[in-house]
């Protein structure tokens, strides 16, 4: 999308968003606002619209709440993260507020990763080295950030060819954003919060999530098929009949939106359609290893880099909460392909890399697995967002209101917080009050804390944690 384009589009937009609140004939329609999909954004604007008294409605396409966070009990007897797993800057995220609040504890994580070379640890000299490339990597990218046109972090770095770029392409690249270097924008990616800051959910963020959600009404197994959005009352269809609402926030994931799952009547104009292509999701998936007796002697929650010489790499979440279980990170192109096989072709990857970087045989000693496959997932089709060059744009230009009834929300709208439960929380807030003070409803913002968002945005190490 040309600059011209994307400021006409925003100049409309906005002419949009200040019109009079809405009307509807009384009784006409089945809810003042529905909302598509109960993952976190979902939860967070079902909050919003019900501090109001409004009638509200989510529509779930699967049989629990979360998307892409899921909290599983079942596979191990303990929570297990098969999605997010992190609250990043707690201190003024509005999840670890509430958390205190339900009486689920956080934990902070631990201050920083450990680097293998080979099947040993890296020296300090090593660990100086990643780190210099680490901060010489992000100043590239950051400084091809200011300019004119928008490039690949690829890009960016073309001129650094030193011994740790496989590393940084997997860290920055694969680990963080969930994609190749090449595929990501520059902008996109030096415009990323700081999550230098993080804390984990030993009862499961979808525990905290179910306790948020005790005052929405959900309805699962309800896959919407079509919305139509430019009468006076938005029509949505689901498997089980049509409902009826003044407006209609979607948090559907950007592969759900450019699958065509979901139809529009009529269809998406072409800036939004655009907007959802430049917001391709990336591949990130878990392989869980249970183990007796930490054979690896690592602690909680330690996290494991290896000094990369290719792209068949990964990286190491040991220990987890406490438990027996480690928890293999493989993303990327490399995740990608290993996903399309089956969970059997990701799990022997994982037990070979973990082999190889601590140099003993583990095999026989793993209890059970299990492999995420998210881009497998009907209702997600991928893992989180990443823009692609040139089109950090489409973040903003997808959480606007489209014809005074339909809003977008989810982690691949939030500019800062992308890829983040906290971004989730926030669009998900954010669509919930627009679409409110555009029906007339009573603002709920009121005594509203400082966000996430407004605590400003740096690169550090943990960004990608």
């Amino acid at each position: 999308m040309s600059a011209l384009n994307r400021r006409a589009f925003l100049a409309g937009s906005a002419a949009t968003v200040a019109g009079p609140a809405l009307a509807a004939p009384a009784g006409a329609a089945d809810s003042d606002i529905l909302i598509i999909g109960a993952g976190v954004a979902g939860i967070a604007a079902a909050n919003r619209v019900a501090a109001t008294g409004m009638k509200c409605l989510v529509l779930e396409a699967g049989d629990h709440l979360g998307g892409r966070c899921f909290t599983d009990t079942r596979i191990f007897g303990f929570p297990y993260e098969r999605g997010a797993r992190w609250i990043y800057m707690p201190d003024v995220n509005p999840l670890a507020k509430l958390a205190a609040k339900t009486g689920i504890n956080l934990e902070p994580a631990p201050p920083g990763p450990h680097l293998r070379n080979g099947s040993r640890y890296a020296h300090p000299g090593e660990t100086e080295g990643f780190l210099a490339s680490f901060a010489r990597y992000n100043r590239a990218i950051s400084g091809a950030a200011l300019d004119a046109d928008d490039v690949s972090c690829a890009q960016a770095i073309s001129h650094d060819l030193d011994e740790w770029r496989a590393t940084m392409e997997f860290v920055l690249g694969a680990f963080k954003c969930g994609g190749s270097l090449n595929l990501i924008s520059a902008v996109d990616f030096a415009n990323s919060a700081d999550r230098t800051l993080a804390s984990s959910c030993p009862q499961g963020i979808g525990k905290l999530l179910g306790k948020l959600a005790v005052s929405s009404r959900i309805q699962f197994y309800s896959p919407v098929t079509q919305i139509q959005w430019d009468a006076s009352l938005v029509k949505v269809e689901t498997r089980s009949g049509a409902l009826t609402a003044r407006a209609v926030i979607v948090t559907a994931s950007t592969g759900v939106l450019g699958s065509g799952k979901i139809k529009f009547q009529p269809g998406l104009p072409a800036r939004y359609i655009e907007a959802i292509g430049k917001l391709r999701l990336g591949s990130y998936d878990h392989v869980a290893l249970e183990f007796d007796n930490n054979p690896l002697a690592l602690k909680k929650d330690d996290l494991i880099f290896e000094k990369a010489t290719g792209r068949r790499t990964a990286a190491l979440l040991a220990n987890v909460s406490g438990t027996g279980l480690h928890v293999v990170e493989i993303a990327g192109k490399l995740g990608a392909d290993l996903a399309l096989e089956d969970e059997a072709a990701m799990t022997a990857f994982a037990i070979d890399w973990v082999e190889a970087t601590f140099g003993s045989k583990l095999k026989r000693l793993v209890k059970r697995t299990h492999a995420t496959r998210w881009s497998k997932e009907p209702w997600t089709l991928g893992a989180f967002s990443f823009a692609s060059p040139g089109g950090q744009w489409a973040r903003k230009a997808l959480s606007l209101p489209l014809g005074e009834r339909l809003w977008f929300a989810g982690e691949a709208v939030h500019e800062t917080l992308w890829g983040t439960v906290g971004g989730a929380w926030e669009s998900g807030e954010h669509a919930a009050d627009a679409a409110i003070k555009r029906l007339g409803g009573s603002d709920p913002r009121q005594g509203r804390s400082r966000t996430t968002t407004e605590a400003g945005a740096k690169l550090t190490l943990k960004a990608s944690l």
